[in-house]
This record gives structure tokens, sequence and C-alpha cells, in this order.
């Protein structure tokens, strides 16, 4: 079993060998993914090393005091969050040893090929049809349909996608998970404008595009299945990110309060201390649950999570408006701009405030989770569901 003084051991071998300060950023992610350490829960070969997932915390603090460039997670967070887990559980050898090291080192960026213009909230009722090219077994899928809200679909190599293979049956059961290449002909992605003058967002066409059955992930007609390990793992990627006491958006609030106190008011002291409050449970909480994945993968309670920080991003980033006066109604840029990652915290108040109004949508509807948390966690009756049993072709649209 791999112990943190092994795992000391080896980062300070990793150091040695190449030091940050002279070898290249792209030549460093490598070693230290062949090395195993960087995420050392996953299997020799594939960037880990099978210890415990709680160690990774004991190699991350070596390479951060020794000034180790990291793999930029903000940038590649969907294939970090969601696609790797996913492959990892469900992908074969040889799409573990072609998509894992690329995606973690960040040679490749990944997307989110899920939500569809008439299935957001209700994914399962998508229409996005993949159909074998022949009957041949291993033949490819020729896939047509649309995506939409679809984070980094700009700058992305790889999209995980799920389409319906087969409509005869009911919405969940005939739905395949695939691999696709965002280079492949057919392809065509469109911005889309946000409230906040950006377009971090797109949406995605897909006409007659060519997919190996070689990246197919899981079996035909069980893409559901694989796809709830994404979404779970996704939400406690948005949700449960692992933040210092006072990180995140509540951090900027408090440190406004504490250097301008001409802006203090007893309404917004209250305010302040409540969220604050609220946001070192949510911090707390996350940690739990991170503890918790050590013993397998995510569960439901990933969707309280990404409830939680998505109602306080939406609260804090409101308080911090108000308490900033005539300033907070201010925006410092409507440029229409491509970004390839979103950031809170480095922007001004009038972004937070715009941004975070997307967080009760994306990575499941606020909506939703409540039902899952209502359903699958305190155990309450789950709400009638009419459609359940009905071929996909009979549902009315």
């Amino acid at each position: 079993m791999t112990d943190a003084d092994e795992l000391r051991t080896r980062t300070r071998q990793l150091l040695a060998d190449h030091p940050p300060t002279d070898t290249d950023r792209t030549d460093f992610l490598r070693a230290r993914f062949d090395a195993g350490l960087a995420w050392v829960h996953y299997p020799q070969g594939l960037g880990g090393l099978g210890a415990p997932r709680s160690l990774q915390a004991v190699v991350d603090a070596e390479l951060a005091a020794a000034g180790a460039p990291d793999n930029d997670p903000r940038r590649i967070g969907i294939g970090l969050g969601m696609a790797a887990p996913t492959i990892l559980r469900f992908g074969t050898q040889e799409q573990k040893e072609r998509f894992l090291r690329p995606l973690w080192i960040g040679e490749e960026v990944w997307c989110q090929l899920f939500s569809e213009p008439g299935a957001g909230s209700d994914l399962a009722a998508l229409a996005t049809r993949a159909v074998r090219e022949n009957d041949s077994p291993g033949a490819d899928w020729i896939v047509d349909g649309q995506k939409v809200w679809t984070s980094s679909a700009h700058a992305a190599r790889w999209a995980i996608l799920i389409a319906r293979t087969d409509p005869a049956l009911p919405k969940h059961q005939g739905i395949s998970y695939f691999l696709c290449d965002m280079t492949d002909p057919g392809v065509e992605v469109r911005p889309l404008r946000q409230i906040t003058g950006e377009a971090e967002f797109n949406e995605v066409f897909l006409t007659g595009v060519r997919i190996p059955d070689a990246h197919r992930l899981g079996e035909v007609g069980e893409g559901w299945k694989v796809a709830q390990t994404t979404l779970m793992n996704e939400r406690v990627s948005i949700g449960g990110a692992r933040l210092p006491r006072e990180g995140g958006m509540i951090g900027r609030v408090a440190r406004t309060w504490r250097e301008r106190p001409a802006l203090r008011t007893h309404d917004t002291h209250q305010r302040l201390l409540t969220l604050w409050v609220e946001a070192e449970v949510a911090r707390l909480t996350g940690e739990r649950v991170r503890q918790q994945l050590v013993a397998g993968q995510p569960g439901p309670e990933g969707s309280g999570l990404k409830l939680a920080f998505a109602g306080l991003n939406q609260e804090i980033s409101g308080l911090e408006v108000e308490l900033l006066d005539e300033e907070g109604l201010l925006y410092s840029d409507w440029t229409m701009r491509r970004p390839e990652l979103v950031d809170f915290t480095g922007r001004d108040a009038g972004y937070r405030y715009l941004r975070a109004k997307g967080n009760s949508i994306e990575g499941g509807t606020s909506e939703v989770l409540l039902n899952i948390v209502a359903e699958r966690v305190l155990g309450l009756p789950s709400e009638p569901r009419n459609d359940k049993d009905v071929a996909w072709k009979d549902l009315a649209r």
C-alpha cells in the first residue's frame, strides 16, 4: 500500500529529475503523469498508483512548495471532472491509454455534448440520433442532431456525447454514449453570447458525423447508465471544489467589507455573517463528500452540493453589488470574447453578479437537483411519471 512517506519520496524524486525551473511545463506534466503522481488514486500506468484519493494532497503540497506547474485545471475542468472518471469506469483499456494522459496534461481539451434545445432538464428526451452505417459488428455510427449550452466547445478537441440509438425503446433505454472528435467533418460550433457579453457557451450542430464504434463508451443502449457517472461527477466537480477557508466568492466580499468600512451598513453586516456561515458549511460539507469518494463513485449527495453552490453564489454576488453601492453598477468590459475558462474571483463584481445567474442552470438545473435530493437522499416519494415505459418515438413533442 502506497503511504504518505512513499508519495513524498516519489514526488521529491520527480522534482530532482525534472527541476521545474529548468524543465518545459508540458514535459514536467508528462513526467508527473508517468510517475503516477497525476491522480494518485488512478491505476498504475494511467497517471496513478492505486493509492487512497486522500493522499493526493500530499503530492500537491510538495509540488506547490517547489513552484511546480499545474495542469491549469480550470481550463480543462470538463475533462478532469467528467470525462476522465467516466472513461476510467467504462472505457476499454485502449480508450484509457489513448485519452487519459493527454486529457490530464491539458494537451486535449474536452467538452460535453449532452443538453439539447428540447432536452435540457429532461435530458433523457434527447433527439440527437446515432445510426450504424450498416449491420456489421463494429460498424461506424453516423450522428445527426443539435446540442446546446456547450462550454468550451470552441476550444475542445474531444467531446463526451450521448445520442439516441433506438427510438423504439423508452427514453432512458435507447441511448448510447460516444467520444466525439470535434475536428471531424460535420461538427459545427456556433457561439452563444451570454448576459456577460462573452460566449463561453456554444451550440453545436452535428451533420452526418462519423464516429468509430471503437469510440463508443459502454454497451449499446446503456448510455444513460454511463451518463449518470458523468453527471454525478460533474455536480461534485462544480459544487465540491476544494477551497481554503474564505475561498471563492465569499472571500471577495469579506475582503471588501474589511478594507472599506465606509460601505458598511447594519443590513449588509447581518447578511454577510449569514452567508459567511453558509459558505463555510458548504465548504466543509464538500470536504466530507470528497472523503466519501475514497470508498467509490459519487452519489446523489453531490447534487445537494451543486444546489448549495448555485444559491450561495447568486446571493453572495447580489450582496457584493449592493455593498459597493453605485460602484456595483459598473461593468468593466462588454467585449464579445470566447474565453476558455470562467474566472469568478479574478473579475469585477458586475461580472460575478451576471455570471452567477447561470449557476442554477448549468450542471443540472436547481429544480431538477431538488428532485434528486428529495427522492434519492431524503427518500421522499417520486413525482408521478407517465412516460417511463413509453417508446421515445411515441412521446408527444
